[in-house]
């Protein structure tokens, strides 16, 4: 078998993103010659970079997710006196091929499909930097001891999925001569070999009629019968033609594997059906292929009375018999579907915004075996920036659960001072003047 596991794998990728934390809040008070009780002056944390894939339209794999699998942005800077400001973090940016599908590996959830060149997706956002001293000043408090914590950036594990984005693509059985027209008609050089599943991934090659005349034709993974059901190599071929615009059916006219041409075009077409319905509604050129075979010439009277009056491309491969004609139709029928969708696009409303993942910031308040948990993204914030040794930072917390509705929910729930209490992953000592931590 040409070709090896590493090979069939460039489309497929899960990575580890994190976002920078965000820079710590200062604690500081002006020091200067003849202001003995300078007010307080800390600067806040810088904010942390966030993780950042990005579509690149010359790559055509996921090789380098495959191993490079964690992606990390850079931590914000701490906030200093006088009111300076930490430094931001500086956002990873991490470039992926056009036609990459980002899913969260632990949940399948669905987040973006890279279609277009350029396209962004924040998928791990970065920290907020704390706040300094200096916010907390009141009437009551002028010289507060208390300032944020750097939140931590986000972190998750992703599935890429590389979807191929081709023109054309062509579909066939194994050892039809799907690589060698490719190899006739383009600069592609695929490995070509006498087996079945010679092709391991897909091949892509540029076709060029004239110097204002080419498209894209995508060599796919052969496919069999069972193909959708995961037999063979059919989940790949399937998963990466959804993408192409139109097909070119090869068929073996000259029946050197033993299987019937019409046989093979009605499996095929089913296996296509079978998987997505859309895929079989693709417009497909046909084209007998070996002609130069014996044995091709009593098959293709077989085929063309099959198909009747719609008109088959028969070709050779190898000597190059029809091919020409073959390219020019598939040109002249693309462009057709491309003025269509075009048409299409003009009638749907562009996204101007760039696209970031949003985090869901629902409140969930349970009690379990005596204890109340809280979880929820916002509470989780809120602890991961709070001092928890410092008792002002605590009365800070407190003031914050109050504000989201916590503390209310809470009472409504019936809890009473002295119950655990658990936000996020730290456990307090309820109060209705305040939360202790520990238990």
């Amino acid at each position: 078998m040409v070709g090896t596991i590493a090979e069939r794998k460039m489309d497929i990728a899960k990575i580890y993103v994190k976002g920078g934390d965000g820079g710590n809040g200062c604690i500081s008070f002006r020091r200067e010659k003849y202001v003995p009780k300078g007010g307080p002056n800390g600067g806040d944390g810088g904010n942390g970079g966030n993780v950042i894939l990005q579509a690149i339209e010359n790559l055509t794999t996921l090789i380098d997710q495959v191993y490079t699998q964690q992606y990390k942005a850079t931590r914000g800077q701490h906030g200093k006196g006088k009111l300076m400001h930490g430094k931001d973090g500086e956002d990873k940016i991490v470039k992926v091929p056009v036609g990459t599908i980002v899913r969260d590996a632990d949940t399948g959830e669905f987040l973006v499909d890279l279609s277009e060149p350029g396209m962004q997706i924040v998928v791990a956002k970065g920290g907020q930097g704390g706040k300094g001293n200096a916010h907390f000043r009141s009437s009551t408090n002028q010289a507060p001891r208390v300032a944020e914590k750097g939140e931590p950036g986000h972190e998750r594990w992703l599935n890429l999925e590389l979807k191929l984005i081709a023109d054309i693509g062509l579909v066939g059985y194994p050892n039809v001569g799907k690589s060698s027209l490719l190899a006739r008609t383009s600069s592609a050089r695929p490995k070509i070999a006498d087996y079945p599943f010679t092709t391991l991934s897909p091949n892509l090659g540029v076709v060029r009629l004239d110097y204002e005349k080419s498209f894209v034709l995508a060599d796919i993974p052969g496919l069999i019968e069972g193909a959708h059901k995961g037999v063979g190599l059919g989940d790949d071929f399937l998963r990466h033609i959804e993408r192409t615009k139109m097909l070119i059916h090869v068929i073996d006219a000259a029946a050197l594997e033993g299987r019937d041409p019409i046989e093979d075009y009605k499996k095929i077409n089913e296996e296509l059906l079978l998987y997505d319905p859309k895929l079989a509604e693709l417009p497909q050129l046909i084209a007998p292929n070996k002609m130069d075979m014996p044995s091709a010439q009593a098959n293709l009277l077989r085929l063309q009375a099959y198909f009747g009056e719609r008109k088959i491309y028969p070709i050779s491969a190898l000597t190059g018999e029809g091919v020409n004609s073959l390219m020019n139709a598939a040109f002249s029928l693309l462009q057709k579907i491309n003025q269509k969708r075009s048409q299409e696009e003009q009638m749907k409303p562009r996204q101007v915004t760039p696209i970031e993942y949003t985090y869901k910031p629902e409140i969930e308040i349970t009690q379990k075996g005596g204890k109340f948990i809280v979880k929820g993204e916002q509470v989780r914030r809120a602890v991961l920036m709070t001092d928890m040794e410092n008792p002002e930072a605590l009365i800070l917390l407190h003031r914050k659960l109050k504000n989201m509705g916590i503390i209310n929910g809470l009472l409504k729930m019936g809890v009473k001072d002295g119950d655990t209490v658990q936000l996020d992953e730290i456990e307090f000592t309820f109060s209705t003047d305040g939360i202790r931590a520990g238990s």
